[in-house]
């Protein structure tokens, strides 16, 4: 599963899942674009992948807004020339049930999890249909398949991105380019350390593998997906969550 040469644009990139994804592709010969609120915290990921001996770029890019994503991008693809993998991982949650859920909570979600999916291809697309090649790898959530009490923005947003990502497969099969998700479980990440530990033992009785997963196990899947191993797949969903939904 080697990577050499290929330029991804990975974004949440900072932390998480994100930057797990982001090392393990620098790890495998790849470029990568760091995309992130958090400038800050992006450079460092950067510099980090930089080390692996790859180009490495950290970009401030506000996902949910489709002009600065255009501008981010434009710029981004006039340096490296092409951009072969895509990762749309920025997200959020914003958590509450429907009665006490405020409007601009639902609003936040949708944005960042869901229209930013379609910001990101809206703008990479066009450029991977002249390439006449690459790979799309959409984030979504072990709960945008099951639901899950409290999180309706949540569930919702990541639902979506599994419809965005099989209707996309479709749209862009035949121009070489594979869309496909990755539904993770619950993954050991800075938001579930603040998990309570009495519901935090709950989910794990919830879970057949008895553990929670790491950034690693998704970032492994995405590797895969992003190789030439994955070419023959698309319109998938892959879900990485220790047995918890089958």
């Amino acid at each position: 599963m080697d990577l050499k040469e290929k330029n991804a644009l990975i974004t949440g990139a900072a932390q998480g899942i994100g930057k797990a994804i982001a090392l393990t592709f620098a790890k495998a010969g790849a470029n990568v674009i760091i995309s992130d609120i958090n400038l800050e915290l992006a450079t460092q990921t950067a510099e980090e992948a930089a080390k692996l001996g790859v180009k490495a770029k950290a970009i401030k890019q506000n996902v949910a807004d489709l002009t600065e994503v255009e501008a981010t991008v434009k710029e981004v693809h006039a340096e490296f020339g092409k951009i072969d993998i895509l990762i749309n991982n920025a997200g959020i949650t914003k958590d509450n049930l429907l009665l006490r859920m405020k409007k601009e909570d639902w609003d936040a979600v949708i944005n960042i999890n869901l229209s930013s999916v379609f910001n990101l291809c809206k703008v990479i697309a066009p450029i991977m249909m002249k390439q006449r090649s690459g790979k799309i790898i959409n984030i979504a959530s072990i709960v945008g398949e099951m639901g899950n009490a409290g999180q309706i923005n949540y569930s919702a947003s990541k639902a979506g991105v599994i419809g965005v990502t099989k209707s996309l497969a479709k749209e862009l099969a035949s121009r070489n380019i594979t869309v496909n998700a990755i539904a993770p479980g619950f993954i050991q990440t800075a938001m579930t350390d603040r998990i309570p530990e009495d519901i935090k033992k709950k989910m794990l009785e919830q879970i057949p593998l008895g553990k929670l997963g790491q950034p690693e196990d998704i970032a492994s899947a995405c590797l895969f997906l992003a190789s030439d191993a994955g070419s023959y797949i698309t319109g998938q969903v892959i879900r990485v969550n220790g047995g918890m939904y089958m």
